[in-house]
């Protein structure tokens, strides 16, 4: 198993759409990941088509110490989802940066068996920089970091590298792996943007390029992943690529 904390310190770089639809990939492969909704805009909860009540979110888990796996609900793909809340912006400000707290995701993960050989973890992760993010980097055992093809997005990852050295630093290295999303193959930033990133990150960048396609766009709006919405996609080969490369790298591990 492998618990990948899906992030980039840049909004709007497609960390929705990639948990959700690399979660997909895995399902389609036999496999039973668990996406955790860890952003209190709750992105990934509304793709899924659901509306929780708040004390069925991972919010119950912060404030109430309600065991995680009570709230993992089954999506119609096959696809384990503990959703988000609005409420959830308040753990930021209500819990603080000590040890304790920020060890409590990756503790109650541990102790329920949610990381069990065999079930990927994958945690949409918000782009601010507090209580939640930082326990999903303590938790998680490996990051990866979708950069779409534009400047300010590569910007985030380099803000990111300086907070996985400091993570480094003080003894959690977590090995990353950058890809770019929303590739346009010919558009002048696109190109520059990869050749960019494949000269800073060099064996930690990805070969797969996740191409710029209406089918995520539109299955989103639909509540459904590539897979579900179009099958036979460009975009649906790309997360399959990409999940087969991930795989194959052993940056996500699917067996003891």
């Amino acid at each position: 198993m492998t618990i990948i904390a899906v992030f980039n310190q840049k909004g709007g770089v497609g960390k929705t759409t990639t948990t959700a639809n690399l979660a997909a990939a895995m399902a389609r492969n036999g496999l039973t990941p668990l996406a955790i909704d860890l952003d209190p805009q709750a992105h990934l909860t509304a793709m899924s088509g659901l509306k929780p009540k708040v004390e069925r979110t991972v919010y119950s888990f912060f404030q109430q110490h309600t065991p995680l796996s009570e709230l993992v609900t089954q999506l119609p793909n096959q696809v384990n989802l503990i959703p988000s809340h609005m409420e959830l912006a308040k753990v930021d400000m209500l819990l603080s940066q000590n040890r304790r707290d920020l060890r409590r995701l990756k503790k109650a993960m541990q102790l329920e068996m949610l990381s069990a050989a065999g079930t990927p973890v994958l945690i949409d992760c918000c782009p601010m920089l507090g209580v939640l993010s930082l326990s999903a980097l303590i938790a998680a055992d490996v990051v990866l970091v979708p950069v779409t093809a534009e400047y300010l997005a590569m910007n985030g990852a380099l803000q990111l590298d300086q907070t996985l050295n400091g993570l480094t630093s003080k003894g959690l290295h977590r090995p990353r792996k950058v890809f770019i999303n929303r590739y346009q193959r010919g558009q002048i930033t696109s190109e520059h943007v990869a050749t960019e990133l494949t000269r800073r990150y060099g064996r930690d960048f990805c070969r797969t390029r996740v191409f710029e396609s209406q089918s995520v766009m539109e299955g989103s709006g639909k509540n459904l992943d590539v897979f579900s919405y179009a099958p036979d996609s460009e975009s649906a080969e790309d997360f399959s690529y990409l999940l087969d490369e991930l795989v194959e790298n052993r940056f996500i591990r699917t067996a003891c």
